[in-house]
């Protein structure tokens, strides 16, 4: 694994192995914030029986921020922020926040591709080689700050910020290369959102968004 020093570009991980391993170290109890583009597709493919508990988020800078309110709101349970390289440049005083809250139930995972895929893949600041997202998150106080350039490397990383009681990152160096046999998500936003929400509402025992005045 990588901590210090300059950042590979990336090669031949790719994001979709790296959601495999991942979903094959959830208990089935934990939350997931994850951003949009491709990665929405991948993960609903990648992790089925996450699918309630996912959030499919459409706003770049919002994932992890998301993921926090969640964690600090639900401190009982594990919360992961499945961000990206465009995403987290949106919004870097993110990590400056968890650096000083140090929420123990956070997982973030950055998915750095390089480029911005969802708009034809114009390059990010990462693709540089000069900004190292993990050495920014260790910089502003999240000490458990890593990049990952193969899957078993990724996977280790995943095992152990599961496991872990403070923040965690992992900046997963991926292709930008999409599996072809992906299958769609069928649903928009505002269905993700009730999905997710009435997913919480059960399994916390909690009421969050109860009936219209006007049903």
């Amino acid at each position: 694994m990588t901590v210090p020093g300059t950042p590979a570009g990336p090669a031949g991980m790719k994001r979709y192995d790296c959601m495999t391993a991942l979903a094959a170290l959830l208990r089935g109890d934990e939350l997931v914030i994850l951003s949009l583009g491709a990665s929405v597709d991948e993960w609903y493919n990648a992790a089925p029986r996450m699918r309630a508990a996912s959030l499919f988020q459409q706003q770049l800078g919002c994932v992890t921020p998301e993921a926090l309110g969640l964690a600090i709101g639900l401190p009982h349970r594990r919360v992961i922020s499945l961000d990206t390289d465009g995403g987290l440049l949106f919004n870097l005083g993110i990590l400056a926040t968890l650096g000083n809250e140090q929420p123990p139930n956070l997982l973030v995972v950055v998915w750095d591709n390089e480029c911005y895929q969802s708009i034809g893949g114009p390059p990010t600041h990462t693709a540089s080689g000069r900004v190292d997202l993990a050495a920014i998150a260790r910089g502003a106080g999240v000490d458990d700050a890593y990049t990952a350039t193969t899957v078993a490397e990724f996977t280790a990383l995943a095992d152990q910020g599961l496991h872990t009681s403070r923040p965690f990152v992992i900046v997963a160096k991926v292709n930008p290369s999409v599996p072809q046999n992906i299958k769609r998500k069928h649903s928009d936003g505002r269905e993700d959102k009730y999905i997710f929400v009435r997913h919480v509402e059960q399994s916390e025992g909690i009421v969050i968004m109860g009936p219209s005045e006007h049903n």
